[in-house]
């Protein structure tokens, strides 16, 4: 799966954050501070310029097709017609080359991922948050679920994912997915408590509120990272939960490997 999107993913905190290319209000029973409007306004003219560059680039990219193939047509016209049929063979075989080599990555990558359900490392995106979202941020993070899916697919190792809490408008929007259906991952119902039931032992919820730095991952441990895209609406949440139901909690060591201005969040965008 090839996707460009822009994925903003609170890793410390468990959370997956991006920018939201539908802003909308937050929930009226969730008041905001002056500063914090003030970042939010910042961020609907951000993703409103955002939209605008996004159509212009589709119209470019529009005349751009027009004119190759305007020029395809005045190159065939101006050849005799024993050139004109052999460069048109060429044309056809280099596209079946094309296809050719993305079946078999496409292949490749269905071995990779059916393989990691048996020995790659459980992750867990943690979906039972969607009440504490608007529409368009629940679209933001179903954007970002399809983005590390396509990255997950693309590695020489990849982990096994799983989707938990998978229901109402979240599991209806990811439905929504080209080839979702086909997706090579775990789509559950209930909570990762209920489907690991015999495994709490092994929970890890990372958070950037936890003591403990995770410095390397454990493939016997299934780590939780929390679906949520909240405009930091809800900080501690996810600690808050891991304390509630007895299981381990980590944080990742990104200052010690990062330079951060201010808080330690890892801001990742394609």
């Amino acid at each position: 799966m090839n996707t460009t999107m822009e994925a903003t993913q609170n890793e410390q905190n468990g959370q997956v954050n991006s920018p939201d290319p539908n802003p909308s209000p937050v929930p009226q029973h969730q008041s905001l501070s002056k500063n914090a409007q003030k970042k939010l306004l910042k961020q609907q003219k951000y993703e409103a310029k955002k939209a605008e560059k996004k159509a212009q680039m589709k119209e470019q990219k529009q005349r751009d097709a027009e004119r190759k193939r305007k020029e395809w047509e005045e190159k065939l016209a101006a050849l005799p017609e024993d050139e004109r049929l052999k460069l048109i063979d060429s044309r056809k075989e280099l596209r079946r080359e094309r296809m050719e080599k993305r079946s078999e990555e496409r292949g490749q990558k269905i071995q990779r991922l059916t393989q990691a359900k048996e020995t790659g490392q459980n992750i867990v995106v943690d979906l039972e948050f969607s009440h504490l979202m608007t529409h368009s941020e629940i679209h933001s993070l179903v954007q970002q679920i399809m983005y590390c899916y396509a990255v997950n697919g693309r590695c020489s190792s990849p982990a096994h994912l799983w989707l938990t809490g998978c229901e109402g408008e979240m599991e209806t929007q990811l439905q929504r997915l080209p080839g979702f259906d086909k997706w090579i991952i775990e789509k559950e119902k209930q909570s990762y408590i209920k489907a690991f039931s015999d495994r709490k032992d092994d929970l890890v919820y990372l958070t950037a509120d936890s003591e403990t730095v995770l410095h390397e991952l454990d493939p016997t441990k299934v780590y939780i990272v929390g679906g949520l895209v909240d405009r930091n609406r809800w900080k501690g949440i996810t600690m808050k939960k891991a304390e509630e139901q007895g299981i381990h909690t980590a944080k990742l060591p990104i200052g010690a490997y990062m330079k951060m201005s201010s808080s330690q969040m890892l801001v990742a965008r394609s």
